[in-house]
């Protein structure tokens, strides 16, 4: 009895009666259009003082609500109310417009849906209420016969208005079935009807993947300049902190290194997030050319030993290839430093066969470093990776013979 209850008076049926009044309102503009169709085709003058004629204009008006249902606003604004007021779970709906013939169609089956039943029930709500409420005070105010409320005769008979408060009853409980049947009906339609296509399942999956697609390459210019400069600042104060007393100089130029390594950060995160709120940046993104001896003098500031080989003009790469080569030595220098500190590093970046090696190595020493197999498994080597296969080249990174080696390889002519 409660879920009857629940029913056809719950707080759903009641949103879903609210969406068939709508409809209704929405087809009395149509129903206007039918009645000037109806009454000249039958010979009336008075198209709304026949019941039979009203169903007719009804009739007559509802394909051409079809053929208004093709514009582009009529899914949005359908899917909009049917979210808020049917219960429908938003994601089995499509947004936008509808694009292809069958979506449209299948449009113009749901808005003419929404207006026939819409129609037929907002039409019962406004008629069934008032007399119902007669039958049910009937026995209570005899008078009422007597009215020009034109009153079937059966309730003259004793008997006939004894049972008219049940019947009343009885009207208001069929109303509000009708009503919640036609809105759970359409409740279960709308997904069939306003669900997505393949085609916007396609558009969505473009739109989420480019969105993906930005937040990942935000991810790793954060990961790469942010955590790059952390890790430099980190070491540039702790050795700075270790000489203060036996080695003044070296301790300013820590201090300087970890003033120019802020201060570049800083720049860098202006940059990202100069992209993450308007799309694009002024601030140019670091480069193989124009960054890389910085990037070596503060890194060697922190105390880590580099030899570095540079075989290559960096000036003739490609500016995405130099710009990605960057972010690559800088993480790898960055690796040397959270887990080799007090080891050389050997940075090799050459040029052969129409590609550009990047190579940073360090010797292995337990009792310095974690075991390679135990080194925390952070956003840099995957993101190193990433930035490798975009370009269409490819990353390695782990022991071999002792020591620890990032290798990678990008093209420098073709794709990239």
């Amino acid at each position: 009895m409660r879920a009857s209850g629940r029913f056809l008076f719950g707080r759903r049926a009641r949103r879903r009666w609210i969406h068939l009044i709508l409809g209704g309102a929405l087809a009395m503009p149509y129903v206007l259009v039918g009645s000037v169709v109806v009454g000249p085709a039958t010979g009336s003058t008075d198209v709304f003082g026949s019941f039979t004629l009203q169903l007719l204009s009804f009739a007559a008006g509802l394909p051409l609500a079809a053929l208004t249902s093709l514009f582009p606003l009529t899914r949005p604004l359908e899917v909009s109310v049917v979210r808020s007021l049917c219960g429908v779970d938003g994601d089995r709906l499509a947004d936008g417009p509808a694009r292809t013939r069958s979506a449209k169609g299948r449009t113009a089956a749901w808005f003419t849906l929404h207006l026939g039943f819409g129609g037929v029930v907002a039409g019962m709500s406004l008629a069934v209420p008032p007399f119902a409420v007669v039958l049910i005070v009937l026995p209570a105010f005899a008078g009422l016969r007597d009215t020009r409320l034109e009153l079937p005769q059966a309730l003259d008979h004793a008997w006939a208005l004894a049972l008219s408060p049940v019947a009343g009853v009885a009207m208001l409980a069929a109303l509000a079935a009708c009503a919640a049947g036609s809105g759970a009906l359409l409740a279960r339609w709308a997904p069939a009807l306003l669900g997505p296509t393949p085609e916007d399942r396609l558009v969505a999956a473009e739109a989420r993947a480019a969105d993906l697609a930005v937040r990942n390459r935000l991810a790793r210019e954060l990961h790469d300049s942010v955590g790059h400069a952390l890790s430099a600042v980190t070491l540039q104060a702790s050795a700075a902190r270790r000489v203060l007393d036996t080695d003044p100089e070296f301790a300013r130029e820590a201090l300087a290194a970890i003033e120019e390594t802020t201060r570049r950060m800083v720049s860098e995160l202006d940059a990202v997030l100069g992209v993450l709120r308007d799309g694009d940046s002024t601030v140019p993104a670091p480069t193989l050319a124009a960054d890389l001896a910085g990037l070596l003098r503060r890194t060697r500031a922190g105390g880590l030993h580099i030899t570095d080989t540079i075989g290559v003009t960096p000036e003739t790469l490609p500016p995405v290839v130099s710009r990605e080569a960057y972010r690559i030595v800088q993480e790898g220098l960055t690796n040397a430093l959270k887990h080799a500190a007090d080891q050389p590093v050997t940075l090799r970046i050459e040029a052969a066969d129409e590609h550009l090696d990047i190579t940073v190595e360090n010797p292995l020493d337990s009792s310095v470093a974690p075991h390679p197999a135990k080194r925390p498994r952070g956003h840099g080597l995957p993101g190193m990776t990433d930035r490798a296969r975009l370009l269409g080249g490819t990353a390695q990174a782990g022991p071999v013979e002792g020591t620890w080696r990032l290798h990678v390889r990008l093209p420098t002519k073709g794709p990239a």
